[in-house]
């Protein structure tokens, strides 16, 4: 019999309530369970108290007769530093942008740095023109007096 630690689905439509059960792998997944380990409830905030309530004891001792983890209680689980945390999964390509999403993606990159850099050039050229005009009127007012 493999056992895994996994979550059992409660609550009301939108309105989930977890179980953190140990149960064999081939019962269902609302079903039966060998040993409940605590509740996880994701409609409280991250930082309340009552969010994942465990029991390690056994969960320690679970793992200690080989129980598995499902994937999410891995990373629940690994949070208090019971498993290791389970590798991060690649992102599927097929939510990539596609070839000219990307070459949109370009052109507009290289449009708005090219109008950056006239703008640079604009005010750098507008700061050269007014230092003249402002290094002459000293030197009129001296010549002046």
């Amino acid at each position: 019999m493999s056992v895994r630690i996994r979550l059992s689905r409660g609550g009301s439509k939108k309105r989930p309530f977890y179980k953190v059960v140990a149960a064999d792998q081939r019962a269902p997944r609302d079903g039966r369970f060998i040993e409940r380990l605590g509740s996880y409830n994701p409609m409280l905030p991250k930082d309340h108290a009552d969010r994942f309530v465990i029991n390690e004891e056994r969960v320690k001792y679970w793992l200690s007769q080989g129980a598995q983890p499902t994937e999410r209680m891995a990373k629940m689980l690994s949070g208090l530093g019971l498993v290791a945390a389970p590798a991060l999964r690649d992102q599927p390509k097929k939510s990539a942008p596609k070839a000219k999403t990307l070459e949109r993606i370009k052109e507009k990159e290289e449009k708005a740095k090219a109008a950056a850099e006239a703008a640079a050039a604009e005010a750098e050229a507008k700061a050269a023109a007014e230092a003249p005009a402002e290094e002459a009127a000293p030197a009129e007012e001296a010549s002046a007096e």
